[in-house]
C-alpha cells in the first residue's frame, strides 16, 4: 500500500512539475507575445512617424526647391530678358554710334572732297593762269634785213674785226645806220647799258624766262629801264658801237636767251 501511495504521490509530483513547467512556458510565451506586440506596435508607430517626418521633409524640400527653382527661374528669365533687352539696346546704341561715325566719316570725306574739289578747282584755275602766263612769246624780227652772221654757240665763225674764229651767241642782221629797231616781243626793259664788246645794248625781259638783247645800237632814247614795251614798239636805232664787230657792215646784233641760256634766234622768230 505504501508503495502504491508513494507511486501515486510521485506521479502527482511529476504532474505538478509538468504543469508548472507548462504554465511557466505559457507565461513566458504570453509575456514574449505581449512584448513582441508592444515592440511591433511601437516599431510601426516609429516607422510611421519616421515616414511622416521623411514625407514632411521631402514635402518641405520639394516646396522650397520649387520656390527656389521658381525664383531662380524667374530671376533667370528676368535676367535673360534684361540681358536680351540690354543686348538689343547695346546693338541699337552700337548701330547708332556706327551710323553716327559713318555719317561723321562720310561728312568728313564729303568736306575733304569738297575742299579737295575746291583746291583742285583753285589749282586748276591757277594752273590755267600759269599755263597762260608761261606760253612762249611769239618773236618778230627787230629789223628787216639779211643775216650777216648766224648763231654759232657750239661751232666757230670767222670774225673780220678780230681776225680769228670765235663763237657767236646771236645773229647779225644787216641794216643801215639809224634804222629803227623794234621790240621783238612784249616785255619789260631790264637794262640799257654800254657793253665793252657789243656797244650800246638794250635787254628786254619776257614771260617764261625769255630775254632779248639788242646790241650795236646808235641810240636808245625812246625807252627807259623798267618800262613796259609792246611788240613792235621802237626801242632804238642801228649804229656802229660794237668794238668786236666794228669792221663788219652796219648791222644789229640780236640775241635770245631762255633761262639765261643762249638759244638760236632763228628757231624762235
Amino acid at each position: 500500500m505504501r508503495r502504491e501511495r508513494r507511486g501515486i504521490g510521485k506521479d502527482q509530483t511529476d504532474i505538478k512539475r509538468v504543469l508548472y513547467i507548462a504554465g511557466g512556458i505559457l507565461s513566458l510565451s504570453i509575456i514574449a507575445f505581449v512584448a513582441i506586440f508592444i515592440l511591433y506596435g511601437n516599431g510601426n508607430n516609429t516607422e510611421t512617424q519616421i515616414a511622416r517626418y521623411n514625407t514632411s521633409i521631402v514635402d518641405d524640400y520639394a516646396t522650397n526647391s520649387t520656390e527656389e527653382t521658381s525664383t531662380q527661374m524667374g530671376k533667370t528669365v528676368n535676367e535673360v530678358q534684361n540681358s536680351e533687352t540690354n543686348e538689343v539696346l547695346n546693338e541699337i546704341s552700337t548701330d547708332s554710334e556706327e551710323d553716327t561715325t559713318k555719317y561723321a566719316v562720310n561728312t568728313s570725306k564729303l568736306e575733304t572732297n569738297t575742299i579737295a574739289g575746291t583746291n583742285t578747282t583753285e589749282n586748276d584755275a591757277e594752273d590755267n593762269t600759269v599755263e597762260e602766263k608761261v606760253a612762249d612769246p611769239e618773236f618778230m624780227m627787230p629789223v628787216e634785213g639779211e643775216i650777216l652772221r648766224e648763231y654759232a654757240k657750239d661751232s666757230l665763225v670767222y670774225s673780220t674785226t678780230l681776225d680769228e674764229w670765235i663763237t657767236h651767241n646771236g645773229i647779225d642782221i644787216i641794216a643801215e645806220k639809224t634804222t629803227v629797231v623794234k621790240a621783238s616781243a612784249e616785255g619789260t626793259v631790264k637794262s640799257i647799258k654800254n657793253d665793252p664788246r657789243y656797244g650800246l645794248t638794250v635787254v628786254i625781259e619776257h614771260v617764261n624766262g625769255f630775254k632779248t638783247v639788242y646790241s650795236n645800237l646808235l641810240t636808245a632814247e625812246f625807252i627807259e629801264e623798267g618800262e613796259q614795251v609792246k611788240q613792235g614798239q621802237t626801242i632804238g636805232t642801228v649804229g656802229n658801237t660794237a668794238t668786236f664787230e666794228i669792221a663788219d657792215e652796219s648791222h644789229l646784233h640780236f640775241e635770245i636767251l631762255k633761262n639765261d641760256e643762249y638759244v638760236d634766234p632763228e628757231l624762235y622768230i
